[in-house]
């Protein structure tokens, strides 16, 4: 069974705008998220995206657009020696009611299915309380950045428990 580090994306690994990042023009990676996927991957942790997307139903952004911005940011992560192991992402409203949308855990127990993660080894790391909700539905550790703390720092907590 592999271990993971999931991470939400807007906020956690580029600049949340309250109008959502719509196009690779309007995202803005913080300058530490390259080095951040680095120790997780150098750890030995898969590192994937889960992301509420919900831009695409509102008709604001497009798939092919998420496509890019998340090309986007493996281009650059690459360029640092890091990488995404897997973008999951949930394109519904909160009105649409889905099992994919956080805090309902359906797309870590996707990834959990595809990659085989032992769940319990795992972390999320996000920075709204509907990820930390998302995380202990389904056993995963947790770590909810904000002010205080960055992705850099929540990694370097993670892998002091390692």
């Amino acid at each position: 069974m592999k271990k993971a580090i999931f991470l939400d994306r807007d906020g956690v690994i580029n600049k949340k705008r309250n109008d959502y990042v719509k196009s690779v023009e309007e995202l803005e990676i913080f300058p530490f998220s390259s080095s951040a996927i680095k120790k997780i991957n150098d750890a030995g942790f898969l590192a994937i995206i889960i992301t509420n997307q919900s831009a695409i139903n509102r008709s604001l952004m497009t798939k092919n657009d998420l496509e890019k911005i998340h090309h986007y940011i493996e281009k650059h992560l690459k360029v640092n020696s890091a990488h995404i192991d897997a973008f999951y992402f949930c394109p519904h409203r909160p009105d649409e009611n889905c099992n994919c949308r956080k805090p309902k855990p359906g797309l870590i127990k996707l990834a959990e299915k595809d990659f085989q993660i032992d769940l319990s080894s795992s972390w999320i790391i996000g920075d709204s309380i509907s990820d930390i909700e998302a995380g202990k539905q389904v056993n995963c550790k947790t770590i909810r950045i904000g002010k205080e703390l960055n992705l850099i720092n929540a990694i370097e907590q993670i892998l002091k428990h390692e």
